[in-house]
């Protein structure tokens, strides 16, 4: 949401054309519609484009190699707009770009702020679309990343768009959000919303795969551990990760739980979240409160690996590609059994 929003908003400010890396989850569908806006076209379709002397991108809520459009050379690549941590697969560019990179809520944050600096007011709908990447990257302006600017943008984008109220369409769209989890595959919930980080340290060094799933309705997906725990095998498998994570995000309850493949994942989350409890499940941690990749998840994680943390002697788990995860279906807390 916050990329697709914030590449429209900053197109109309900056005389560019907004584009999107990937197809729209269903909650960024249901803000196109109800501010009248069309989704932007595929960044594939963008390339020729590139040919161009003066063609360039600016890349929108993202900055590491890993999450990088594999269609997007980097010679071409010409500013970045970002509101996340610089870490070790950070883009390298041979010559000067521009960088606007905030500790703030949103990247549709800084957006709105510069429509404010630069004396302009954005169009109704693009207000709209900037208005809801907010609310849905601070949960309604209740999760651990939200500032003051983020506040201070809502009042400013509310004001512009003319919602009464925002209580209202946060929760509509976070509704939205949801409705299509339960048709989703496991694999499909997985990749949703991944991103790769990389580490190298005298104890560790390989890339982590970090998904999270942003929910109204935990239950639903956590009944699904089973599945999940696979497709997060496989995934892990196909793409040489060294560890992988899953979190299941309540947004309305603002807690979590994350699930963990194997041995080595629960050694590093054991490390990294002093406070998490364990539950009926070897593979699932309650990390209570904790819900922001961001803020809570990669931060912990990253400190116990600089820490000195090293994997696991045990290694995965699964032992072979005939194990499997079963959760008990005698009872709503699940246990597993490892064969």
């Amino acid at each position: 949401m916050d990329s697709i929003a914030g590449a429209i908003g900053a197109a109309e400010l900056y005389g560019g054309t907004p584009a999107r890396a990937s197809e729209v989850n269903s909650e960024t569908k249901f803000c196109l519609e109800y501010w009248g806006v069309e989704a932007p076209p595929p960044v594939e379709q963008m390339v020729p484009d590139l040919g161009s002397e003066y063609a360039g991108v600016c890349l929108g809520d993202h900055q590491q190699t890993s999450q990088l459009n594999q269609c997007i050379p980097v010679e071409k690549i010409v500013g970045v707009i970002d509101h996340h941590a610089l870490q070790n697969s950070t883009i390298v560019t041979d010559h000067p770009i521009y960088i606007d990179i905030r500790p703030w809520g949103s990247m549709s944050t800084i957006i709105a702020h510069n429509f404010i600096m630069y004396k302009r007011a954005p169009k109704r709908s693009t207000a709209g679309m900037l208005l809801c990447a907010i609310l849905s990257d601070t949960l309604n302006l209740q999760g651990p990343t939200t500032t003051e600017w983020d506040r201070l943008m809502v009042a400013v984008l509310t004001d512009i768009t003319g919602v009464e109220d925002v209580q209202l369409l946060a929760s509509k769209q976070f509704k939205a959000k949801s409705s299509e989890l339960g048709m989703m595959t496991a694999m499909q919930l997985v990749n949703g919303d991944q991103k790769v980080f990389t580490f190298k340290t005298t104890q560790f060094e390989g890339s982590v795969g970090f998904a999270v799933v942003e929910t109204t309705d935990d239950d639903v997906i956590l009944r699904r551990a089973s599945e999940l725990l696979i497709a997060l095998d496989d995934d892990k498998s196909n793409k040489g990760f060294s560890l992988i994570f899953f979190a299941v995000v309540n947004i309305v309850e603002l807690k979590s739980n994350l699930l963990m493949v194997g041995a080595n994942e629960r050694s590093l989350a054991k490390a990294a979240f002093l406070g998490g409890e364990d539950t009926d499940s070897e593979f699932v941690m309650d990390l209570g409160g904790l819900v922001s990749r961001k803020k809570d998840f990669i931060p912990a994680i990253t400190r116990a690996i600089k820490d000195g943390w090293c994997e696991a002697p045990l290694g995965s788990i699964r032992k072979s590609k005939s194990d499997i995860f079963d959760f008990s279906k005698e009872t709503d807390s699940a246990s597993v059994k490892s064969p």
